[in-house]
């Protein structure tokens, strides 16, 4: 497992781009509001960060 996770701050925009770009199917727009991390799937790759026009997706570090 990585050592990493996405988190999504609650400015999220809810446009999806995260959502299409997870290649774990990690992330899921939940009701139109904001993007939400399944942090059991979540590989810590950075797509989604990569990805997010509004730029408030990060990488943290993953609590034991």
């Amino acid at each position: 497992m990585s050592k990493h996770v996405a988190r999504v701050a609650t400015s999220c925009v809810a446009c999806g781009c995260c959502e299409a770009v997870c290649p774990k199917n990690a992330i899921a727009v939940f009701k139109g509001v904001r993007a939400v991390v399944d942090e059991n799937k979540c590989v810590g790759c950075g797509k989604c960060m990569r990805a997010c026009p509004a730029e408030v997706i990060e990488l943290v570090g993953r609590e034991d």
